[in-house]
């Protein structure tokens, strides 16, 4: 069976193949794309250690434990989309890509790609104790017990697991690097250089990332970004500020923290039991408030970033939801910026879009 970097998400994957060297013009079997690199399952085998190693923690239906949790078994197409997002092709064409590139290992256990499957230490609480982010707990039981309970001294989180991904996922920036915020104001005037920065000291709201009091600086990588960001409304005058970064940094990348590959040297069991924490926090630290929602709804992502600024990071990077194609960071030291020009915008036009709720 041929397929080719095209069809996989995986950056570690591709390399593998790109590594091969072989790249033609036609059509991918798999995907149906043109000019990428191939792997032949008939002739090539620099895939199946990778593969079969990520097959190894699974454990088929028939042996896992008479009262394992029906809610935790599943089919291998989705455990591989899903879970570990290596694919980007459709997921019925993941099992016979998978079932070719594991030929040995289908012929010698079939029932790791024929039925349910699942992964042991997901319902063993000692594994979990020690190698899950929220321990034995779910992202609903960490913010009921941060928000209700024990807002500064929680022991739901094994902080040395944080630290394990966060290694992982650490994006650098140049000096001179520029960045944007924007300010809705009410002259078309707008606002000086020396206005652009984040609130003074006392002065901050709750944010995604600084509780109450505590600046940090909000920024975006664009001007598209910052000006949905702040929800600017059709002829609101926007002042937008260009920030200049005064040296070189290293931020937190939550963007990509539960895009990991499968295949970097993280433990692919540990890897397994905290990917959908890990998606939780990148998908919430993202999350604007609502009209009616509480800022009590920012401590969860609050009590993260407070953690990562005591072990010295110094930032964070996020999606963005109101512009999906741009970014935003969270700085925790201001100073790292300066402000080196405003625009002012007279905005004309605002696009809504909407998306139905799934019921």
């Amino acid at each position: 069976m041929i397929c080719c970097t095209k069809c996989f998400k995986d950056p570690e994957i591709k390399a593998i193949i790109e590594g091969i060297g072989k790249k033609v013009e036609s059509e991918c079997d798999t995907c149906g794309k043109r000019n990428g690199y191939i792997y032949d399952t008939e002739e090539n085998d620099e895939l199946v250690d990778s593969f079969n190693g990520l097959l190894e923690i699974y454990t088929p239906e028939s042996q896992l434990p008479d009262d394992f949790p029906m809610e935790k078994k599943y089919l291998l197409k989705n455990e591989l989309d899903d879970r570990w997002n290596i694919f980007n092709i459709e997921k019925d064409k993941i099992y016979p890509l998978v079932k070719n590139i594991c030929a040995e290992k289908y012929n010698e256990t079939s029932d790791l790609f024929n039925t349910p499957i699942s992964i042991l230490v997901l319902n063993e609480s000692d594994y979990l104790e020690s190698n899950s982010l929220l321990k034995t707990n779910d992202w609903k039981s960490f913010v009921k017990e941060i928000k209700y309970h024990n807002r500064f001294n929680t022991n739901f989180i094994n902080t040395n697991v944080l630290d394990i991904f966060c290694d992982y996922v650490k994006v650098s920036y140049k000096k001179e690097q520029t960045f944007y915020r924007a300010r809705i104001s009410q002259q078309e005037e707008g606002f000086s250089i020396n206005e652009m920065g984040c609130p003074p000291i006392g002065k901050a709201s709750d944010g995604r990332a600084n509780p109450l009091g505590i600046s940090y600086l909000y920024l975006s990588n664009n001007i598209d970004t910052t000006i949905h960001e702040i929800r600017a409304g059709t002829h609101d005058y926007i002042t937008v500020g260009t920030f200049r970064l005064k040296r070189d940094i290293e931020l937190i990348d939550f963007i990509t923290l539960d895009k990991i590959s499968p295949f970097s040297e993280i433990g692919l069991e540990q890897h397994a039991v905290n990917k959908e924490h890990l998606r939780k926090i990148s998908d919430e630290i993202a999350k604007p408030l609502r009209r009616g929602d509480s800022v009590l709804d920012y401590l969860p992502t609050q009590y993260i970033s407070d953690y990562l600024k005591s072990k010295g990071h110094e930032g964070i990077r996020y999606k963005s939801t109101m512009n999906p194609e741009g970014f935003n960071i969270a700085i925790f030291n201001p100073e790292l910026f300066e402000c080196i020009d405003v625009q002012v915008y007279d905005i004309k036009e605002v696009i809504h879009r909407k998306e139905k709720v799934v019921e």
